[in-house]
């Protein structure tokens, strides 16, 4: 027997759970900064572009997980890869915590990006293995439970600290803290699941593996152009709602950005619950109709600078994302060929992280030409089309093409 703590194991049953927690703590540290951007702004006279380019540059921390970092867990084993993760967050949080200057904020993001990026993926898999059975469909429930979980309750806890507690731009940072103390001490006592494992450095491969096959490129389209809008829509409202809240309704209240976000996950977990009997094709069709008259009833909220139209708004907003995501993932995962599924979810996974953050600056970019109304009126316009070019892609696809 171990005569150390830190040599003792968790069950198979705890360490599963100490594996999802690592899922929804991570991604509840990818939403939690978005009530804070209006006081940074006036902290340290940030432009709307400025704070727009903050939060992009989570997305580059997010493709460097991907094409440098994607299979590192698959070599090196889940749990020393996830207290690397963990320790990036840390790090990132420390960033956050003793800023100074708008450059921590962009160390502090990239860093967050690319401890989620790795992160997440690492967790998802170490679930799957810890979940006992080969069906491991309620192993992928439970992983996309606690990240929309972890979606929601970040800026939910932000906004009600920011708002009520003392200190607004470190007090919620040293709670965040200690979470991640604390899951990486469960972490490092969980089962390790992958038997052979690299011993050293140059044993680990860092190539990516992305790509589209030829014959499936046609078949590819109608997912990737859906995840694209669909995380546009997600990368508004995490790095835009809290301007627009400001600017079209003149509201500065943390509180109520960190909860509108939250609904806005809190509406795509409960579609996700109540839709899981859905076929793929049609939750991502469902997806695409809805996405258009969503985006008119959220410009419908700032034009009529309504709180309760707004409020309508995010909670379509989030059932047409959870449509639009789960059923293109999933969509991907049918047409894939076994031996090439990595490749073909890497591609997915690029179509994600460029919607979450593009379209963002985009439109701050067209803000500061024609003003906050006609840039969104813009987006809206162009994701709607882009909706359309999917539907229409995917009426000529045949439903068996694979």
């Amino acid at each position: 027997m171990p005569s150390h703590w830190w040599q003792r194991r968790l069950g198979s049953r705890a360490s599963l759970i100490a594996a999802a927690l690592v899922i929804g703590v991570l991604y509840a540290g990818s939403t939690m900064v978005t009530p804070l951007y209006p006081l940074y702004q006036h902290r340290f006279g940030l432009s709307d572009l400025t704070i727009t380019l903050v939060y992009a540059t989570y997305v580059i921390g997010n493709l460097g997980a991907l094409f440098l970092f994607g299979r590192v867990s698959d070599q090196a084993g889940r749990r020393p890869v996830t207290l690397l993760v963990l320790a990036a967050a840390i790090a990132s949080t420390m960033c956050f915590l003793f800023a100074t200057h708008a450059t921590w904020l962009f160390v502090a993001r990239a860093a967050s990006g690319l401890a989620i990026g790795v992160g997440a993926a690492t967790a998802t898999a170490w679930i799957a293995e810890l979940h006992a059975g080969a069906d491991k469909a309620p192993a992928s429930r439970l992983a996309a439970a606690v990240n929309l979980a972890g979606l929601g309750v970040g800026p939910l806890l932000t906004g009600l600290l920011a708002q009520f507690a003392p200190w607004p731009l470190h007090t919620v940072f040293v709670v965040y803290l200690l979470t991640l103390l604390v899951t990486a001490a469960l972490a490092a006592l969980a089962c390790e699941t992958v038997q052979e494992r690299a011993r050293t450095l140059a044993q680990v491969s860092f190539a990516p593996r992305i790509g589209v096959p030829a014959r499936l490129r046609v078949a590819f389209v109608v997912p990737a152009v859906t995840a694209f809008a669909t995380f546009a829509l997600l990368g508004f409202f995490a790095a835009l709602l809290p301007n627009l809240i400001a600017n079209s309704m003149h509201l500065h209240s943390p509180a109520l950005s960190g909860a509108l976000v939250a609904e806005l996950f809190v509406a795509s977990t409960i579609t996700v619950m109540v839709t899981s009997k859905l076929a793929a094709r049609t939750a991502m069709f469902a997806g695409l109709w809805l996405l258009p008259p969503s985006l008119a009833l959220l410009l419908w909220a700032q034009v009529a600078a309504s709180i309760v139209v707004l409020s309508a708004a995010t909670a379509s907003c989030g059932i047409a994302a959870a449509l639009g995501f789960r059923g293109s993932l999933q969509e991907v995962n049918r047409i894939a060929p076994a031996d090439q599924r990595a490749e073909l979810l890497s591609a997915y996974l690029l179509c994600c992280y460029t919607g979450n953050s593009l379209p963002a600056v985009g439109i701050a970019l067209l803000s500061t030409r024609v003003g906050h109304l006609w840039a969104n009126v813009a987006f809206a316009a162009v994701s709607a089309v882009l909706a359309c070019i999917a539907l229409a892609v995917g009426a000529r696809v045949p439903r068996h093409a694979s």
